[in-house]
């Protein structure tokens, strides 16, 4: 059983390990690799993917939000494993492609592990975390519209990476910050779509 994750680089070894082994790499290998019991890390997940260049895929938006809504539900309703749908499971991307998303986040990555740390954890344990989960259900809502305005998407998964990590770190500050991206790119959003 693998080890629970404590920082963005080590999603990022896990997810590249895979690369190193598979030509193909779908999401139930990395969701595999990463635990389905951890909310945080499957958050990380969608916001790598949403924050990388591997956004640019038509249809991204809509199926990461269907991601989200799921992962958010399980996690409202108590389950202590994530169940997520053979359909989003068996979704797969090239090893090259994903690599170069790996590669293109590892700098950052470094950086942003530098400064986590546990922080105000009441907005990120128990009822912060169910909090958390509400603001998810928002985001994969409002995700499919993303699609229609360029670079929201991208904002929306910096935003749930920060959550992730917020999870992961047990640092409230970076939920704050999160919602505070997420507020953004959704101003950003009706301002646009207005």
């Amino acid at each position: 059983m693998n080890q629970p994750l404590q920082n963005l680089e080590q999603l990022l070894d896990r997810v590249g390990g895979l690369t190193q082994r598979y030509d193909q790499v779908s999401i139930g290998m990395v969701v595999e690799a990463i635990g389905s019991r951890s909310f945080g890390p499957l958050l990380m997940l969608i916001g790598i993917t949403l924050f990388s260049p591997l956004s640019g895929i038509p249809g991204m938006s809509f199926f990461m939000a269907v991601f989200v809504l799921l992962v958010a539900i399980q996690m409202l309703i108590g389950r202590k494993k994530f169940w997520l749908p053979p359909f989003i499971l068996n979704r797969s991307v090239e090893h090259g492609k994903l690599q170069k998303a790996l590669d293109w986040l590892s700098k950052p990555a470094r950086g942003i592990d530098r400064v986590l740390k546990p922080r105000l954890t009441f907005l990120v344990h128990r009822s912060g975390s169910y909090g958390i989960a509400m603001l998810c259900v928002v985001f994969g809502l409002c995700m499919p519209l993303m699609e229609l305005v360029p670079f929201s998407s991208s904002a929306a998964g910096l935003a749930l990476l920060i959550l992730g990590l917020s999870l992961v770190a047990h640092d409230g500050l970076l939920a704050l910050l999160a919602i505070v991206i997420f507020g953004g790119a959704f101003s950003f959003l009706i301002i646009h779509l207005l």
